[in-house]
């Protein structure tokens, strides 16, 4: 956008309207074609950018402000993710994300070194960033799935983590390599991550005293605009602290995202930082198609492609084999070098730093900038091999997918002992039910009592709507929560893309209970807390209690226990209301507490 315009020349407004215009054809067009949103944003900047119709001549300047919608994407991927889950995914992280940014880039730093003759300098200054992949392309790619809590999705995820911490040892490397004299007022490697460490320090000590008291004052006040403003001003800030010291702007947004992670609030903030991150984040794809140089592609096509090609092939052939080492399958592990093959955002920047330091010129970053962009071009396509693997894998075990079901008014989401109860009642009325099962064990043995079950992942959206969702009268997902994958966003995604539906939750425990709290679900129950309660009462009655007595006991648990989830849900504070519990010294008003024997 150039910056001669103002808005009261209505020259930005201009801009701007045709820019959304532009990419709500384009997105709209590639989503009808399966091609996904950000291909359509790509597209649509390479049609309005200085390389076709030249209506945007300075596309870095978006680029600079939308690159705030990546640290919002990590910011809510950081709410998302408490801090004991972190800790777990340390191993993938530090082992399978570091294995993955030396081999890829030294492999690919070598194949411009003996292809293209670069200097060693030049080759590392190329090939370690081209090691990168795109975490705005591919985080919003697996959450649109609800695969980012799934075990494949929470290793692409380490992956990416891990690629975005190596930033700063990229810089200070790039720095050690200049043959630019050292400006003194630069922080040397150490300093940078010396200010690594304190700011994320501070970050933290930040979170814990000042943000989660701030939102709780807040959430008292019950201003809806205050939490947007609080939330945009935690990302913007935090972004803006990592900056200041020459940091990765998303790292610091998904530290301040982890720090509020076990907020009472953490779920009011997704739902207003989304709509700016869903448009920003749209707006930094459009610059990345303006910024494609088809001059440059168009003198030299072939070795264009060529190297975006060998990126692709090279970093999925390396990851494959990475991803199998650290024992994952051979199916899983191709997926995920698809998934990661391409090369990222974080490369423009890179580049940019590589040619200030005379690494590199700057025809070789326009080049490979060109590249990064095409790698990124052919991910949507690469996804589609990865949809036709996964159709071979459940025809190699000869399961049936949901796709071959026949039409229901009933999708039951999980067949175990749970799942069997409510398809067989929903049965006794005849009530047709399609029944979709994750793991093959299951689906063989109902199919040895002569019930059919569809193998798939019944939180994905597309895997539902083969199955019949978008007229199923129901859909109840009873399957255990194993590995938190039934979240609050996975159901959100059900409820708004099936509205129609009866949407039903078998809840893990309290904590799940909670986290749902606020949705439209027309059912959701602990899965445990009616044969409790039918215990309970077998207990009172073994006891000697009389039939009258355990009625009322039993309304009035009901009733406290009610009333301490939606304290808990409003302040999440799980010890909130614990003083309506039963103990010994509270037992039920009129009657005696026992006594001790």
């Amino acid at each position: 956008m150039s910056g001669s315009h103002s808005i009261a020349d209505g020259g930005l407004l201009r801009e701007a309207a045709l820019m959304l215009g532009v990419a709500l054809v384009f997105v709209t067009a590639f989503r009808r074609l399966g091609l996904g949103a950000t291909l359509g944003y790509i597209v649509a900047g390479v049609l309005i950018g200085p390389s076709v119709l030249g209506l945007f001549r300075d596309p870095e300047a978006i680029l600079q402000v939308s690159e705030i919608g990546i640290a919002l994407l990590l910011f809510i991927v950081g709410l998302e993710l408490q801090p004991s889950r972190l800790w777990r995914l340390r191993n993938d992280i530090f082992g399978l994300g570091l294995a993955q940014v030396l081999v890829c880039g030294f492999a690919l730093a070598a194949l411009l070194y003996f292809s293209l003759d670069f200097t060693i300098e030049a080759s590392l200054a190329i090939g370690l960033p081209l090691a990168l992949s795109s975490t705005a392309q591919v985080l919003p790619m697996l959450r649109s799935e609800n695969e980012l809590n799934t075990p494949q999705g929470e290793r692409a995820f380490s992956i990416l983590l891990f690629q975005d911490l190596a930033i700063v040892p990229l810089i200070t490397l790039l720095a050690a390599m200049s043959r630019v004299a050292p400006d003194p007022s630069a922080p040397t490697g150490w300093k940078l991550a010396l200010y690594t460490v304190l700011a994320v320090i501070g970050l933290v000590a930040f979170g814990r005293i000042v943000l989660n008291p701030l939102f709780r004052l807040i959430g008292r006040l019950g201003e809806r605009e205050l939490f947007v403003v609080a939330g945009l001003f935690t990302v913007i800030g935090a972004a803006a602290l990592m900056r200041q010291f020459s940091l990765s702007t998303a790292l610091g947004a998904f530290v301040a995202g982890v720090v509020l992670a076990e907020s009472p609030y953490r779920h009011e903030l997704e739902s207003d930082v989304e709509p700016f991150r869903s448009i920003l984040l749209g707006l930094f794809f459009l610059s990345v198609g303006m910024l494609l140089d088809l001059r440059l592609i168009s003198q030299r096509p072939l070795m264009v492609i060529g190297l975006a090609a060998a990126v692709i092939l090279i970093k999925t052939i390396l990851l494959t084999g990475l991803s199998r080492a650290f024992r994952c399958s051979w199916t899983r592990s191709f997926r995920l070098g698809l998934l990661l093959s391409q090369a990222g955002e974080f490369g423009f920047v890179l580049f940019a730093q590589a040619t200030s330091a005379l690494l590199i010129t700057s025809t070789a970053a326009s080049l490979f900038t060109a590249v990064v962009t095409i790698s990124m071009a052919a991910t949507p396509f690469l996804m589609r091999i990865t949809d036709w693997l996964e159709r071979r894998e459940v025809s190699a075990e000869g399961l049936d997918g949901p796709e071959l079901s026949p039409e229901t008014s009933a999708i039951v989401v999980g067949y175990g002992r749970f799942g069997q109860t409510v398809a067989q009642m929903m049965m006794a009325k005849g009530i047709g039910v399609t029944l979709i099962d994750k793991k093959p064990g299951q689906i063989e043995l109902a199919g040895e009592f002569g019930t059919k079950v569809y193998y798939g992942d019944g939180l994905r959206i597309d895997l539902l709507r083969t199955a019949g969702a978008e007229t199923a009268k129901v859909i109840a997902f009873c399957n255990d929560n194993e590995g938190g994958e039934l979240n609050r966003d996975a159901v959100k995604a059900v409820l708004k893309t099936f509205p129609q539906a009866s949407v039903m939750v078998r809840a893990f425990d309290r904590r799940h209970l909670i986290e749902l709290d606020g949705l439209d679900l027309s059912f959701a129950e602990r899965e445990l807390f009616e044969s409790a309660v039918a215990m309970g009462r077998a207990a009172l009655k073994a006891s000697g209690v009389d039939r009258g007595e355990i009625e009322r006991v039993d309304r009035e648990y009901r009733m406290r226990d009610c009333e301490r989830l939606e304290r808990q849900s409003e302040s999440g504070d799980l010890k909130a209301g614990w003083e309506t519990s039963f103990s010994p010294d509270r037992p039920l008003p009129g009657e005696e507490a026992p006594v001790a024997s």
